[in-house]
């Protein structure tokens, strides 16, 4: 029978209002990945965990790891964590919150006296925002988990232009270790993780539920230098037949992918497709027929088929328009991610504990990419559970209400005694 703990959501309170006040950049939070405001978080919640007693230690990539010690320190430890840093002029919730539900949980726990049979750790993750500092996915969790490729270290990051490894370096950690194929955590050593996050969407607002437990994370197919070349000219001077118009071949391809999207929800495939940047090129201006455009494009599915379905879509439209229009396509490289299941085990605990608790909450995809995918990847038991949050995320806006991350806080709690019972 477990004690009746209580997260301590006063403490993360305080340390939500910290983190908001020292990386305020004057419209939002800005915590850059293996940068200065991620420095900032990492030293405030590692000072925060020592005042508790827990146990601390940092990796060589630079993951953090405040543990509570367990009755059985050799058996596999469970791990509640998330990340620190942010994208650029963000919202204060996205990453923190899981860190700082899993030092809540584990707070309440020392303070009540509680002992697990086995360790439990709160892990503050590096740099699960790459996509915004740097072109690679997950460092900081791929790096503990020895799954990080060597190259991966020469990505530059995109305001600096200097290397992942050379702001590893400029932090105190060492991209050695990842060179060396070397691993900090794995399946032999860990029996669960579970991140708690704000869903990033409307959904659990819309549906008045406080939690989402979450049943996977999507992969997806990307294109971050796509390029349409047409010819410039003069607005005024040129007849519509005579024009070879970037934008509005752009254009045709976005409203056409578009329709494409909604025909195939409507066969039952779940997807979000996404342009994220249409744009015409610098040299563009008024009384200008756009001559170039570049456009960058986001698809994503639990379902990595229905990816596939919508570029056979862009691939047909794309020489369509071509055709039609007198333009040339280059969609540049694609990148993307494999789609990560949620471990059944992990989402039935989570289910058993919100139960317990008499907490209300939706079983639900994840839309975003998170670091519970590199776990999964890599043969953890891993888990998410989402937060209601209000003004959808990676903005200034981003909110979340304390309510709501304090019935998280407690799931989670729960979650973790009983795993590591």
């Amino acid at each position: 029978m477990l004690p009746n703990l209580t997260p301590d959501v006063a403490l993360a309170q305080r340390l939500f209002d910290a983190l908001r006040s020292r990386s305020f950049d004057g419209t939002g939070i800005t915590r850059e990945a293996f940068g200065p405001g991620e420095r900032m978080a990492h030293a405030l919640v590692k000072d925060a965990g020592e005042a508790l007693g827990l146990e601390s230690r940092v990796d060589p990539v630079g993951n953090l790891y405040l543990t509570l010690p367990g009755a059985d320190r050799a058996a596999k430890r469970v791990i509640l964590g998330s990340h620190l840093d942010s994208v650029r002029s963000g919202g204060n919730y996205d990453g923190a919150a899981g860190v700082l539900a899993g030092l809540a949980a584990v707070a309440g726990m020392r303070q009540a006296g509680y002992v697990p049979a086995r360790d439990v750790t709160v892990m503050a993750i590096r740099a699960e925002e790459a996509g915004a500092w740097f072109p690679t996915s997950y460092p900081g969790s791929r790096g503990a988990l020895g799954t990080m490729k060597p190259e991966e270290l020469g990505v530059k990051r995109l305001d600096s232009q200097r290397t992942l490894a050379e702001h590893m370096r400029d932090e105190g950690f060492d991209p050695g270790f990842v060179e060396r194929g070397e691993r900090a955590i794995g399946p032999d050593s860990v029996a669960a993780f579970l991140e708690v996050h704000i869903e990033q969407g409307p959904v659990l607002d819309a549906e008045e539920i406080p939690v989402g437990i979450v049943t996977g994370i999507p992969g997806s197919r990307r294109l971050r230098a796509g390029k349409v070349t047409g010819e410039w000219n003069h607005s005024g001077g040129t007849p519509r037949r005579y024009r070879k118009d970037a934008a509005i071949a752009l254009a045709d391809l976005a409203v056409a992918l578009d329709e494409a999207w909604c025909r195939l929800e409507a066969r039952g495939h779940r997807m979000v497709c996404t342009f994220c940047v249409l744009a015409t090129a610098p040299e563009a201006g008024f009384t200008k027929i756009a001559g170039e455009a570049q456009f960058q494009l986001d698809v994503r599915s639990i379902n990595l088929h229905s990816c596939d379905a919508l570029f056979e879509v862009l691939y047909d439209k794309v020489a369509a328009i071509e055709a039609r229009r007198g333009v040339r396509f280059d969609l540049g490289p694609e990148a993307g991610s494999r789609a990560s299941l949620m471990d059944a085990g992990v989402q039935a605990g989570l289910t058993r504990a919100a139960e317990a608790l008499g907490v209300k909450y939706l079983v639900m995809p994840s839309g975003g990419g998170h670091d519970a995918a590199a776990f999964a990847q890599a043969g953890v038991p891993a888990g998410m559970l989402f937060v209601r949050n209000q003004n959808g995320s990676h903005n200034p806006h981003e909110a979340m209400r304390m309510e709501d991350f304090a019935k998280a806080c407690a799931v989670a709690q729960r979650f973790a005694a009983d795993h590591a019972g």
